[in-house]
């Protein structure tokens, strides 16, 4: 049996620093998996997730999303299907995500002089029933992580916004407010992130953290995805801290 191609379905940006990030994520994921992977685009950028497929019959694609929206539950799957591609789950709601957030929310603490003392997770969410779940979980994941209160906000689709999710913490007394940005890529909402008045830190997407690789690369050995897959991937759930 040979090794299975793997197929990234990300989102897509018009912002140029997406794709370099996703690139930064596909070569972290085929030195742990030493499986060809490539990236399939659903909007924006090409090529077109159906374009990649069709070069790779047989493939696992890995939903590269943070929620169990349209794309990851309706339109994938259909864009797989004549392609004859396993699908896998996508990245919604695991504790890897969370802890990709805690490392990405240190990092611009630091940067910022110090610790917030409230936490706004936000998410680009979702009018489909349970397409903010992902979100909602990292608020959970991280709050237990965290001393200090966290909070959910979502760039579209979903209420608080952030600047509101900001402000209300603000009102409140808090005034080192800092967003982790429950994203994978920068993209319109990052930009939209960074320009949210009276934060104290801000902190980067999440897709080219180490963490975020060794989950798509679980993905894709729990696919069955060959034979020749090396023996490393095998043991990535016991690399993933729990």
């Amino acid at each position: 049996m040979t090794t299975r191609d793997l197929v990234l379905a990300v989102h897509g940006s018009t912002v140029p620093e997406a794709g370099a990030t996703i690139a930064r994520l596909a070569g972290s994921v085929g030195g742990l998996t030493a499986a060809p992977v490539a990236v399939g685009h659903l909007d924006h950028q090409t090529p077109s997730l159906p374009y990649v497929l069709a070069d790779r019959p047989g493939a696992v694609v890995v939903p590269l999303l943070l929620g169990d929206g349209y794309h990851r539950t309706v339109d994938i799957p259909a864009v797989a299907r004549p392609f004859d591609c396993a699908v896998t789950r996508g990245l919604s709601g695991e504790h890897a995500v969370a802890l990709a957030l805690y490392d990405r929310l240190r990092a611009a603490e630091r940067a910022a002089g110090g610790p917030a003392d409230a936490v706004v997770v936000a998410g680009a969410g979702s009018s489909r029933p349970g397409g903010d779940g992902g979100t909602l979980a990292a608020v959970r994941q991280l709050g237990l992580l965290l001393p200090v209160p966290v909070t959910a906000a979502y760039c579209s689709a979903s209420t608080p916004g952030p600047a509101e999710a900001v402000a209300l913490l603000r009102a409140r007394g808090f005034r080192r407010v800092a967003v982790a940005a429950h994203l994978l890529a920068p993209g319109r909402f990052t930009r939209a992130l960074a320009s949210v008045p009276d934060t104290w830190a801000v902190a980067d997407p999440i897709a080219d953290h180490a963490r975020v690789a060794r989950l798509v690369a679980a993905r894709y050995a729990s696919a069955g995805a060959g034979a020749e897959v090396p023996m490393r991937v095998a043991c990535l759930r016991e690399c993933l801290p729990l």
